[in-house]
């Protein structure tokens, strides 16, 4: 159920709705589904949900990412949010990327659009998208489906993915960090430098936070309970303190940015020591007797 007393709810929902949604076929995609058993199926029930998470509200609506109403409003939403154009800030992700991955991990994945756009990119890699949302992840695999591409889902949280060290080439996250507290964030981060390979990148798409500092209005429109908090920290520095290095973060159309980071080969302390040379005055030739 969404909230009233937001200004996007008050304000701005109205016209979207009625001007640019097909609210028709969004019911019709709501009623094609059994959201019951399809989130039963793609839920990992040992699975404790973070507070941060589980009690709070995203974007006016109650409960946030734990709802069907949610899943499906998301991507007609997210068209109109993401100027100048969701493909194009999505894009720019993938652009950013300097290798040809093999596995590739995209964590917070929600319903799956950078993920899908990941696979096409990369159609012999292994892609994952894990997300704490098992209604999120049932419009995921609905969209690989239609898109006839294959995607493993997960139900799984960003924090502690569970998979094995250094088993990907590739971890992304898109538009997760504004929505999760700085320190889960930087625990993110620090997951993946322990699932990625020597070698492997990190790339990070989300809002810029030097404009997000000026621009406290953003949470009163969309309920962003912890943009605000993203805004005053630095991925860059984040990154660093996970240990990746070639750290870089590139503005994408102002009020976006894209941060790449890779984990380098591991330090080896490299011990010296003076030659020995034999103590015999006979093998030293230039010492006099």
């Amino acid at each position: 159920m969404a909230r009233n007393d937001t200004i996007f709810e008050r304000f701005l929902a109205p016209f979207v709705k009625t001007f640019l949604i097909d609210e028709d076929k969004l019911r019709r995609f709501h009623e094609s589904i059994d959201w019951q058993a399809a989130s039963t199926r793609l839920s990992d029930r040992t699975l404790t949900y973070p507070t941060y998470y589980s009690s709070q509200n995203f974007h006016g609506i109650e409960g946030g990412y734990l709802n069907v109403s949610a899943a499906v409003s998301y991507d007609p939403i997210t068209q109109y949010a993401l100027p100048p154009g969701e493909a194009l800030v999505r894009q720019s992700l993938l652009d950013a990327i300097q290798s040809q991955p093999r596995r590739i991990l995209d964590l917070g994945c929600g319903t799956g659009s950078t993920t899908l756009l990941l696979k096409q990119a990369f159609p012999e890699a292994e892609v994952i998208g894990l997300d704490l949302s098992p209604q999120m992840l049932v419009v995921a695999e609905h969209k690989a489906e239609q898109a006839n591409l294959a995607i493993q889902w997960r139900h799984g949280n960003a924090e502690h993915t569970h998979f094995p060290d250094a088993s990907f080439d590739l971890v992304t996250a898109s538009l997760l960090f504004h929505e999760t507290p700085p320190t889960v964030s930087q625990a993110i981060l620090r997951e993946c430098y322990r699932l990625l390979t020597v070698g492997g990148e990190v790339v990070i798409l989300d809002g810029n936070q030097k404009v997000l500092r000026q621009t406290e209005w953003l949470t009163q429109i969309f309920e962003e309970p912890y943009i605000q908090a993203f805004a005053s920290g630095s991925v860059d520095a984040w990154m660093g303190a996970a240990q990746f290095e070639a750290v870089q973060t590139h503005d994408r159309w102002l009020i976006h940015q894209v941060t790449r980071g890779v984990k380098p080969l591991p330090y080896k302390a490299v011990e010296f020591s003076l030659p020995t040379y034999a103590a015999a005055a006979g093998d030293r030739p230039w010492v006099s007797s």
